[in-house]
């Protein structure tokens, strides 16, 4: 038996200072732990809440291990508070049909510290020319489809897949909003720092052209649609007119994107080139504000490693992506103000829901799966060393405010104190 003792937990009755016991996997008591024999956390001061979801993951397995694997990529995510993450499919062979959904299942089962679920890819090889093996991963419990890296170009090939899903019900189709036609050859947002610095732009329109064509689709066809890393003020008011006008639509933003804008970039660092690209600060505050009135849903981090080599090369030529795993609960708790009902809800209660990981995201009470997360949030660290095979933060040498712990997933101590 595990007791957490003496902190704040986030239960069905609302906030309780509690003990919270918990045993074979499950909360066996809320309010004054038993006697007996028990490993004890001392939560005095802390908050006790369920384990975060991250609904935005790369684990670049199979095929790009030496940027991250299943192990390492679990290891963060436990370090960020994580119990469970959503696998996006762009690795080598893409997860695009069941064979390499059960090559994946396998590997995490054996090594991952938290709960993968898997995203499958909408189009063969992520090419976007003909439907992926949908039925075979959907057999597997897929349930969130996206070609995720690249955006399905072709509307009616995605037209086409939305109407074949929609009859499951319970899918999810995520778009990485992108128009190539309008991105091609750019690394910066298109703006002043792209022009101070020399580098050719991406127009905010690379995003939302996309997420505009797909409403329309949604509204034709009326399966759940979710946008991937939000970015721009006109992609949150799309995304805010579709749930006025009734379409089910959620979005998803990005602790950087929250944080940082193209003001940041003052000279070519590679740690600062991602997709969508850093944007404005009038973006960065349509995101933030979107994000506290619940027009974007939740917060994912987009957590995309590559190795030191990788990133050690012009910009130009540097490969698109940062890490976030281990730095999301303090980026996330700045950008809610501190406010720590809406860190829960916008980082496990609703990413759970969206990814229909129903052993995640629960308020404690008894009888609930042990899926939790002990944080701290006034207390302030240093960003140094990384769990994840890679160290591609723009937070490298932050010192932020909230940190993780203690992880729990599904009754084991996966990281803090004894694990």
């Amino acid at each position: 038996m595990i007791v957490i003792s003496g902190a704040k937990a986030l239960t069905t009755r609302g906030w309780l200072e509690a003990d919270v016991a918990i045993e074979d996997a499950k909360i066996t008591h809320v309010g004054v732990a038993p006697d007996g024999e028990h490993s004890r956390i001392d939560g005095t001061g802390m908050i006790l809440g369920p384990a975060f979801v991250d609904l935005h993951t790369h684990l670049r397995e199979p095929g790009e291990s030496w940027k991250e694997d299943i192990e390492t990529g679990t290891a963060a995510a436990a370090r960020g508070g994580y119990a469970a993450v959503v696998a996006m499919p762009n690795t080598d062979p893409a997860i695009d049909r069941g064979e390499v959904v059960d090559r994946v299942v396998a590997r995490a089962s054996a090594v991952g510290q938290v709960a993968v679920a898997l995203a499958g890819a909408l189009t063969s090889g992520r090419a976007g020319e003909e439907m992926s093996r949908l039925d075979e991963m959907y057999d597997r419990g897929v349930r969130i489809f996206t070609d995720d890296g690249d955006s399905v170009g072709n509307a009616g090939l995605l037209r086409r897949i939305m109407t074949y899903l929609k009859d499951r019900g319970d899918v999810v189709v995520a778009q990485h909003a992108e128009d190539p036609a309008l991105s091609a050859g750019g690394h910066l947002n298109e703006g002043m720092a792209s022009q101070t610095l020399g580098v050719l732009g991406i127009p905010a329109s690379a995003e939302t052209s996309v997420i505009a064509r797909d409403l329309e689709l949604v509204a034709d066809v009326g399966i759940h649609y979710h946008v991937q890393h939000l970015s721009t003020a006109r992609g949150v008011e799309l995304v805010r007119q579709a749930k006025q006008a009734g379409l089910p639509v959620t979005a998803e933003v990005t602790p950087h994107h929250l944080t940082l804008t193209d003001a940041d970039i003052r000279e070519l660092d590679t740690n600062l080139k991602m997709y969508p690209p850093l944007r404005t600060p009038s973006d960065r505050a349509a995101l933030v504000a979107g994000l506290s009135d619940g027009t974007i849903d939740a917060i994912a981090t987009d957590h995309a490693p590559h190795a030191e080599s990788e990133k050690d090369v012009p910009f130009e030529e540097a490969p698109r992506g940062v890490t976030g795993l281990e730095t999301a609960f303090p980026l996330g708790l700045a950008a809610l103000s501190g406010d720590l009902d809406a860190v829960f809800e916008r980082m496990s209660i609703t990413p759970a829901r969206i990814s229909g990981l129903s052993r995640h995201g629960r308020p404690i009470e008894v009888g609930a799966p042990a899926n939790l997360v002990l944080v701290d949030p006034l207390r302030r660290w240093k960003v140094g060393s990384f769990a994840s095979r890679a160290a591609n933060s723009p937070f490298a040498g932050w010192e932020l405010e909230g940190e993780v712990m203690a992880t729990i997933v599904e009754g084991k101590l996966v990281y803090g104190d004894g694990a």
